[in-house]
């Protein structure tokens, strides 16, 4: 699970580009992987361009949207900090977030929190160790 939006400019693409190469990675591995895009931006972003915007990474990724209300409780459950930051008008904001993925096991527990910057290899390399575990 990765809370972005799709108007970022660095980290989110950044991440979902690891994560698409990551489940490259696994190979056969990657059927029993789901990532997870949730939108910190429900305000702009729509589910048609969420639909747009995430499969370009990997067909198989799947976008959730909530409104403004889901989107904070969801966000506080995982303790995701996000904030809009004024641009210089008033649809040019961009949004301050959270740049971590959570790796949930089959049985619904956050097992890895995986902090920006963490390589493809790395990612499936620890989703290995949890897919195939002893």
């Amino acid at each position: 699970i990765f809370f972005g939006y799709t108007q970022c400019p660095d980290v989110c693409p950044t991440t979902m580009v690891e994560m698409a190469n990551a489940m490259k990675s696994l190979g056969k591995d990657a059927e029993r992987v789901q990532v997870l895009f949730v939108t910190i931006d429900p305000e702009r972003d729509t589910q048609e361009l969420l639909a747009a915007y995430v499969p370009n990474f990997d067909t198989r990724f799947l976008a959730l949207r909530g409104d403004a209300a889901q989107t904070a409780k969801v966000a506080q459950e995982f303790k995701v900090v996000y904030q809009k930051v004024a641009g210089k008008s008033s649809d040019s904001y961009t949004m301050d977030h959270t740049a971590a993925s959570y790796i949930i096991d089959p049985e619904g527990r956050v097992r890895l929190f995986v902090q920006y910057g963490k390589k493809a290899d790395e990612i499936a390399h620890d989703l290995r160790l949890l897919l195939n575990p002893g």
